[in-house]
């Protein structure tokens, strides 16, 4: 017999997507489909909204949000606290079923979280909620799975009329490999030895890493 009390929590299955802000849709195109290599999977756009996400493993995307007018983003290196306006707008956390959206809101709501939906996307259903931060979340179940890319802009530039594969061609090939074997030290950088030293972690073999 088990005694053992249900879990309260639902079965979560990645970051669905990171929810971005760009004023230039184009040279956002070119950098992750054509430079990093990114499979455009899904561009959606009605009269207010354009949402184009890119692929990083089937369940995980860079999103954006085409904003003409918002605020340029000022230069910065990451981790530097700053007051200037940022590029970001949500994250999507990915959910197993519906059942686990639902138990998800339920349990939201019973804390004090105020929180929206569900709001059937037509690919997926969605609730939108905040964290004590003032984050904007967004859990995501997905009621449709595609079996190809879905670029259903009617509006979009030619950059993404040329389709959802990567087109390497648009950027320089490389020119000469990256051979330095040490990087510059940085936050964090002695708790890889600790680590190893208290038999928490082991160091990665470079060699069969180079071959992956």
């Amino acid at each position: 017999m088990n005694n053992e009390s249900p879990s309260p929590y639902v079965g979560f299955t990645g970051v669905s997507h990171l929810a971005f802000i760009t004023r230039d849709l184009e040279a956002t195109v070119r950098f992750y489909r054509d430079l990093l290599g990114l499979r455009l999977g899904l561009a959606l756009a009605d009269s207010t909204t354009k949402h184009y996400f890119f692929e990083l493993t089937p369940r995980d995307s860079i999103a954006f949000f085409v904003w003409d007018d918002a605020a340029p983003i000022v230069e910065k290196r990451p981790g530097v606290p700053t007051r200037a306006p940022r590029g970001f707008d949500h994250v999507a956390l990915g959910v197993a079923s519906k059942r686990d959206l639902l138990a998800l809101r339920d349990r939201l709501d019973a804390a004090g979280v105020s929180v929206e939906g569900p709001i059937d996307h037509g690919l997926g259903w969605s609730i939108y909620f905040k964290d004590p931060n003032n984050i904007d979340l967004e859990a995501s179940w997905t009621s449709v799975e595609l079996s190809a890319p879905l670029l259903a802009d009617p509006t979009a530039p030619l950059v993404v009329r040329e389709g959802s594969e990567p087109k390497p061609e648009h950027w320089p090939a490389r020119r000469q490999p990256t051979t330095i074997e040490g990087a510059k030290p940085g936050a964090g950088h002695e708790l890889g030895a600790y680590a190893v030293e208290r038999g928490i972690g082991r160091y990665v073999d470079a060699a069969l890493e180079s071959v992956r």
